[in-house]
């Protein structure tokens, strides 16, 4: 016996694979330049860095990475100090570009468990809440050899203070 589409089902049919693709567009967030600055022997943490672009409002609750301890980060100045700490999570809105750099928001990596060098590559993850889910999203950053930080900025985030 062959099936019969009704115009109906056919209707309902479409809106559950447009609801379905719908879904697994959920927490796209595109990331570029994601890098890592490089590290001395003895640094135990360092900054990661990136833009991360949202197609829909969301928000990063969280990082990971298994070469340290990672948290999210923002440094901002109070009065004439500029202050770091952690934050619990960074609104993304929809399609405008949030930039994590050296001096701002960033991915504070501690505990390091080896010397980061040029050319090597971290693996993070992020986790990105959108629609009431978290989605976890996987990314690999770039090690980049160290730099004096720019004005404001910091270069080794071994002695901070929060």
């Amino acid at each position: 016996m062959q099936a019969k589409f009704r115009p109906a089902t056919l209707a309902a049919s479409f809106a559950l694979a447009a609801t379905l693709a719908s879904g697994a567009a959920l927490a796209q967030v595109d990331v570029s330049n994601a890098w890592v600055r490089g590290t001395v022997p003895t640094q135990t943490a360092s900054g990661a860095f990136m833009v991360l672009h949202a197609h829909q409002d969301a928000k990063l609750v969280g990082v990971s990475s298994p070469v340290a301890a990672a948290e999210l980060h923002e440094m901002k100045m109070e009065g004439n100090v500029m202050r770091m700490r952690q934050i619990k999570s960074l609104d993304l809105p929809k399609m405008q570009n949030v930039e994590l750099k050296p001096g701002g928001y960033h991915v504070m990596l501690m505990d390091l468990k080896a010397q980061l060098k040029p050319g090597d590559t971290v693996p993070i993850t992020l986790k990105i809440e959108q629609g009431g889910k978290v989605i976890e999203q996987k990314l690999t950053a770039e090690v980049r050899s160290m730099v004096p930080a720019a004005a404001g900025g910091h270069a080794g985030h071994g002695d901070h203070k929060h």
